[in-house]
């Protein structure tokens, strides 16, 4: 339990990184930089499995290319850019709103699974979650200002912040499901297959975006190709191999109840990454919002770790029902 909260806290840390990147680099369009940093962590997912890499392809079978196009699809490529859709049409507070219940969707949608505490016992946490996730937003909306746009321009990103939800959402609760089903796969070797995926899906859609680039309007005055490959190598290897793999390892070791609140640290990492950047100080609704958000995803912790009398914990559950499956040590 420990170690799986731990791996969850520090992938969030190392995903935090994402939402710094676009402010290093203005002059490249959302799909621009997703499929930079998706080809980026495909080349490095390549180069960390090639040792291995031709027993590793024999053993994948025509069900596990199926789950990686899914998940590669949803957990990387549409969601990033469902966000920054969302964002360009209906604005920073709105889209932020709504994907911010991902933990919320995720609890919810992944309530029946192995481990799963109750939705009874998890309304008090998941009510101070919410709270925090209210006073993110509020203070957003409050120190945003908004445009005047169309209304069929704001509904149409607020349906595309929706499908970010979705697609996070899905992917979060396949992606820990298919782990704890299939154990022959370590947590690195499972991110660096899905990291492959996510590269080798990313390159059709960044030969899309040249050619619509090279047919649109000329380059920009700040479209630093050096800067460009440089962050992106770097947040491919932090924030996806690395971030990847110790996520795996929480999806394997907690109940989808759990992992689904932990992703929460993403949003207060950017947050306090986007103090440090700026210079600034965390406001009150800031600062309230980071002390509810820990405090309602610790209480999640204390009531999984709790158990009744005589029932075996649910990492232990899961290993017992694993254990045949498992080649002896």
């Amino acid at each position: 339990m420990l170690t799986g909260v731990l791996c969850g806290v520090l992938a969030g840390a190392l995903w935090g990184m994402v939402f710094i990147v676009p402010e290093l680099l203005p002059g490249f369009s959302p799909v621009e930089l997703a499929v930079g940093r998706y080809v980026a962590y495909g080349a490095i997912s390549l180069g960390l499995m090639l040792p291995g890499l031709a027993a590793l392809l024999r053993r994948l079978t025509p069900q596990d290319g199926w789950a990686l196009l899914r998940q590669s699809l949803s957990g990387n490529l549409v969601y990033y850019i469902f966000v920054a859709l969302g964002v360009q049409l209906a604005g920073v507070g709105p889209t932020s709103l709504i994907v911010g219940l991902v933990p919320v969707s995720v609890t919810l949608f992944g309530r029946r699974d192995r481990g799963a505490v109750p939705l009874a016992r998890l309304l008090a946490p998941l009510a101070v979650v919410a709270a925090a996730i209210v006073c993110i937003n509020v203070d957003v909306l409050g120190h945003v200002q908004a445009g005047g746009g169309a209304l069929s321009t704001t509904l149409l990103g607020v349906a595309c912040a929706a499908g970010a939800l979705a697609c996070w959402t899905w992917y979060a609760i396949d992606n820990a499901r298919y782990l704890k089903r299939n154990p022959q796969f370590s947590s690195a070797q499972w991110s660096s297959l899905y990291g492959l995926a996510s590269g080798l899906v990313a390159l059709p859609i960044g030969l899309v975006a040249v050619i619509m680039h090279h047919s649109g309007a000329s380059d920009g005055p700040a479209r630093d190709w050096t800067m460009f490959w440089i962050c992106n190598l770097l947040l491919a290897l932090g924030a996806s191999v690395i971030g990847n793999q110790l996520w795996n390892v929480a999806s394997r070791r907690l109940p989808v109840t759990l992992t689904g609140q932990l992703i929460l640290f993403e949003t207060v990492a950017a947050m306090l990454y986007g103090f440090a950047w700026r210079g600034q100080a965390p406001r009150l609704l800031e600062i309230v919002a980071i002390v509810l958000l820990v405090a309602g995803v610790t209480w999640s912790v204390r009531l999984h770790t709790e158990r009744p009398r005589g029932k075996l914990p649910a990492h232990e559950e899961e290993t017992a029902a694993l254990a045949p499956q498992k080649p002896a040590l």
